[in-house]
């Protein structure tokens, strides 16, 4: 039986046996209250109407009321015979009282009526007695069969009470206990009952979830699964913040780091396109178009400035592409993209510290070094006084360091303002051949102590260039100078300017060794030194070079092959006439 049939019928039977202890008890108490009105109407009126009659009878030899009123009352109880004998006696009553009338004076009728009025409250005093011992009766069997219903309805409403509540709790306390026992991975947990109600239902049910779940355990889907969860904890544990891609740019994972440095939540970003997030947030904004421009890689290297832990963080972009091989197939396939954002806060703190310790020290040493550029220039004045050759030799030594000092606290001062930003640039139509003169007016000495000859293949009506004057003539001038220093004596360095498109190319050809493939993507960074090579300088003319370029709008290169030499060109744009 069906657990709500039985509490149906259960609560029907209840409710069946209340409606009959009310009826009974409706019963009874009516059936009292009858017994009651029967002897109030019945008897107690007739007793009334004796009573009066007696009174009246005293009244009656001096007065034509009283014998009016023994009349009325006479009437009266002729009407309210209800016992039996009742009848006889009121007849005879009737019949001295019409002989009284007609003879007042004759006291024996007095006497027979007081009799007869005697006899008839007497008759009726005992049908009060009578039924009033039926009443009792009446009320008596009342109470039995109340007290006999009522006890049977609480004893089923006990035993209801004892039985219903265990057949329903018992069941859910046992599958209770086994849906504890599959949380704590026991999927071997059964539930048997027998009952063929929603009960036995539920257990066949949660035998069939429980089956089901084991036989999940026990695949591979669940290894995968648990394999999964380890991962999303991991990547959820890091430091680092990190964000996952598919192929479609759908955001399928965001570790806590990413949430809080981003200022958004895992439900309004997980499972949603990123181009719909990077609507409302910069910082995703930004991650996507550098996904989207994924071959960039100067753009990944760029550090991203981001207000997070309340000051300003500095992130170090990474964008790694995942791919696959699927089964049966040979091609790889882009499944997406995941991104990690590595704090290099700390180390740009040190960085800026430790630029504006070089600013400061190559400040202060340009000044005595400049002073004692001056002192040899007066030593070497003979007005002050002769020296001898091996002393001359001395100051040209001291004067060479001097100047090489003298440089490296430039590059150092020039580097410093690449690093903080503070480039001062002086943009303007710039002829072309004043740079390279002044380039090759500079360098002169140095290409002649090699021998070395630098030939330039410059058209005469070249457009002017939209640059700084003197920073481009600083680039050409090191890469001129560098471009001695690896070549060989006696040979060839090629300067060539052209045209390409709306931008002026110069180019500088040298002859030395070249440079390695696996050093050249390196030539650009800072302090950089390719090992083997002559380390007289400081590593920054090349990273100088870069900035200064790039911060003109312009571009710097380079094409090398191992013995065939080194191209550097640099891009700058043509002015605008």
């Amino acid at each position: 039986m069906k657990i709500k049939e039985k509490l149906t019928l259960w609560v029907s039977f209840l409710f069946l046996l209340i409606i009959i202890l009310i009826v009974v008890g409706i019963k009874y108490i009516n059936q009292i209250s009858n017994d009651t009105q029967n002897i109030l109407e019945n008897n107690y009126n007739t007793l009334d109407y004796s009573r009066q009659m007696l009174i009246h009878l005293d009244n009656m030899t001096n007065s034509d009321i009283a014998i009016s009123e023994f009349q009325k009352f006479l009437s009266l109880q002729q009407n309210n015979i209800t016992e039996e004998g009742e009848y006889e006696l009121t007849m005879k009553l009737s019949l001295n009282f019409e002989k009284l009338k007609s003879n007042l004076s004759d006291n024996s009728l007095y006497i027979s009526i007081r009799s007869d009025l005697s006899e008839i409250m007497l008759l009726n005093m005992q049908a009060i007695q009578r039924k009033s011992e039926i009443a009792k009766n009446t009320a008596r069997t009342a109470i039995l069969m109340i007290s006999i219903t009522g006890s049977f309805c609480f004893f089923l409403a006990f035993s209801l009470l004892l039985n219903l509540p265990s057949s329903i709790a018992n069941p859910i306390r046992e599958l209770t206990q086994s849906v504890k026992e599959i949380a704590a991975k026991n999927y071997s947990q059964r539930v048997h009952f027998e009952q063929h109600n929603e009960f036995g239902e539920l257990a066949q049910s949660f035998n069939i979830m429980a089956e089901k779940l084991q036989e999940y355990n026990n695949s591979n889907l669940a290894k995968l699964m648990m394999e999964k969860k380890l991962i999303e904890t991991l990547i959820n544990n890091m430091h680092a913040p990190v964000i996952g891609l598919d192929e479609n740019r759908k955001i399928l994972f965001i570790n806590n780091e990413a949430l809080t440095i981003s200022g958004l939540k895992a439900e309004d970003v997980i499972g949603k396109q990123a181009q719909e997030v990077a609507v409302y947030n910069d910082l995703i904004r930004c991650l996507i178009q550098e996904v989207i421009q994924a071959g960039d890689i100067e753009k990944q290297k760029q550090p991203l400035k981001i207000y997070a832990d309340n000051k300003e963080s500095f992130f170090e972009k990474e964008i790694i592409p995942i791919s696959i091989i699927p089964t049966a197939e040979k091609q790889p396939k882009h499944i997406g993209d995941v991104i990690i954002l590595q704090n290099i806060t700390p180390f740009k703190e040190l960085d800026f510290a430790k630029t504006n310790f070089i600013a400061t020290v190559s400040h202060e040493l340009k000044t005595p070094i400049s002073s004692i550029l001056m002192s040899l220039d007066l030593l070497e004045n003979e007005q002050i006084g002769t020296v001898n050759s091996e002393q001359k030799q001395l100051i040209q030594s001291v004067k060479e360091d001097s100047h090489r000092l003298l440089k490296i606290t430039g590059e150092l001062l020039n580097m410093t303002q690449v690093e903080t930003g503070k480039i001062q640039l002086s943009l303007q139509a710039t002829p072309l051949q004043e740079i390279i003169n002044y380039a090759i007016e500079t360098i002169k000495v140095q290409a002649e102590q090699k021998n070395i000859t630098i030939d330039i293949d410059c058209p005469e009506n070249i457009p002017n260039v939209h640059a700084d004057r003197e920073k481009t003539a600083w680039v050409l001038t090191n890469l001129l100078s560098n471009a001695i220093r690896y070549s060989y004596e006696h040979s060839n360095i090629l300067l060539t300017v052209k045209e390409v498109e709306n931008r002026i190319q110069l180019s500088v050809k040298d002859v030395g060794k070249g440079i390695d493939p696996k050093y050249q993507h390196k030539i650009f960074d800072r302090y950089f030194q390719i090992p083997g090579s002559n380390k007289s300088g400081t590593g920054l003319g090349l990273a100088i070079s870069k900035e200064f370029i790039e911060a003109q709008g312009g571009k710097i290169s380079l094409f090398s092959e191992i013995g065939k030499g080194s191209t550097f060109t640099v891009t700058l744009n043509k002015a605008i006439s």
